[in-house]
């Protein structure tokens, strides 16, 4: 079993900036074994592909909608992925997950190659 806390979200005005983190935790998963991933899901929406990192942190993909504002890191000995969010935008509101890659089947941009979802954090841009 795989716990994900997602944490950091809230209210910010547009152009303002949020670090949301990513805790993940059990007692069998090895974190620094596994790609993961951060995904957003706004209201009446499918669940979107934002960021994901490699093992070592080395490389990092992105939606093109974050490309140069968001930025995707981890750190191995604390079990958390964080995604910096600068320069934010209304159309930057949702609900963001992060989750590990759990199959190598899929590119790294699809949902389907990733479970354990969390609860998520809601994140609100004002314009």
């Amino acid at each position: 079993q795989v716990q994900l806390v997602e944490s950091g979200g809230g209210l910010v005005q547009a152009g303002g900036s949020l670090r949301l983190s990513c805790a993940a935790s059990g007692r069998t998963f090895s974190f620094s074994s596994h790609v993961m991933g951060w995904f957003r899901q706004a209201p009446g929406k499918e669940r979107d592909f934002v960021a994901a990192i490699t093992l070592s942190g080395v490389t990092t993909y992105y939606a093109d909608s974050v490309k140069g504002r968001f930025t995707i890191s981890r750190d191995n000995a604390k079990n958390t992925v964080y995604l910096q969010m600068n320069s934010l935008k209304p159309e930057d509101t949702a609900v963001y997950y992060c989750a590990p890659k759990v199959l190598s089947s899929y590119h790294y941009t699809h949902i389907n190659g990733y479970a354990y979802w969390g609860q998520g954090t809601q994140v609100t841009v004002s314009s």
